[in-house]
């Protein structure tokens, strides 16, 4: 006779399943998201969950006034996810919700003034102040390698603080670097950046990264034993020694400089994709672009 199946630990294992599927820095965000919604209807009367796809377009309503179109329909995505976890659906595609995100991005626009992109001579001056001021040598090595190595292998923050010795390897042309788990690969197939050596030993990625490791004789664990916000502080703390306006930087900073940088060199889309690990063509054409935008003027054609 067949055993009778105990519906409850289903229950739980499924509910496990259904985080795992997600990263722990995506699940925070979701979190994140879901309290200001939790806190719009507690001070409204709504009910959080399950909630209805009216409560949501007011919801929207609600943040539209202050918030970029991009964190719209981020909330939404959010509050969807959460609502199938906790075994609860919400039709996020109700007209109700579709119509009046079209209304809002008709009415506000879309464009997002995000934060600069490090260009390679910023990056260097960077580089510069951080050899000339930081005297301490522990920091000292360390940021630089986390400048370089960040913007080099056009990483997110996420996957440069995840790095572990195991998944670095020297070779002759440089480093290869195994990302095991990032945004876009949540089920964690991974993939290998390749970092060559620079011809100038001073903006060298993998001269930076071997002084690192040999400094600290790391033989395992975390390279940079540093969280994702430090690699932002560590690059405002630069670009304003640099004499450069810290708050138009952040940790993304490093991933879209390398983008845009790459792109005003001539390299192809597909070519800065397989390194930053960009799924969709996108955002990578908007660092094109903004690359572009004095390479290919068509003033230049114009003598005056």
């Amino acid at each position: 006779m067949t055993d009778l199946v105990n519906v409850k630990n289903l229950e739980i294992e499924t509910i496990k399943n259904l985080k795992n599927s997600k990263a722990t820095n995506t699940l925070r965000a979701y979190n994140a998201d879901f309290r200001d919604f939790s806190n719009f209807c507690n001070q409204n009367g709504f009910n959080e969950m399950p909630t209805s796809p009216k409560v949501l377009s007011l919801y929207l309503t609600h943040l539209s006034s202050t918030s970029k179109y991009s964190t719209l329909k981020r909330r939404i995505a959010s509050i969807g996810v959460l609502h199938k976890m906790k075994g609860y659906y919400v039709d996020t595609k109700h007209p109700i919700i579709v119509e009046n995100l079209m209304g809002i991005k008709r009415k506000n626009g879309v464009n997002q003034k995000g934060k600069k992109p490090l260009l390679i001579n910023d990056l260097k001056l960077l580089i510069n102040v951080l050899n000339e001021k930081q005297k301490n040598i522990d920091k000292k090595l360390r940021d630089k390698a986390i400048l370089l190595i960040g913007f080099s292998g056009g990483f997110r923050r996420s996957e440069l603080v995840q790095l572990e010795y195991d998944d670095i390897e020297f070779v002759t042309e440089g480093v290869k670097i195994f990302i095991k788990r990032s945004k876009t690969d949540q089920s964690g197939q991974g993939t290998t950046k390749g970092i060559p050596y620079f011809k100038n030993a001073i903006y060298c990625p993998v001269n930076a990264l071997k002084a690192w490791l040999t400094h600290q004789n790391l033989k395992n664990g975390k390279i940079f034993k540093v969280s994702d916000k430090s690699v932002a502080l560590i690059i405002k703390k630069y670009s304003n020694l640099a004499n450069l306006d810290s708050n138009k930087y952040a940790g993304h900073s490093l991933r879209s400089g390398f983008a845009t940088s790459a792109a005003e060199a001539g390299a192809e889309e597909r070519s800065i994709m397989a390194m930053t690990g960009h799924k969709s063509t996108e955002m990578v054409r908007r660092y094109i672009k903004e690359a572009n935008l004095f390479k290919n003027n068509a003033l230049n054609k114009i003598n005056i």
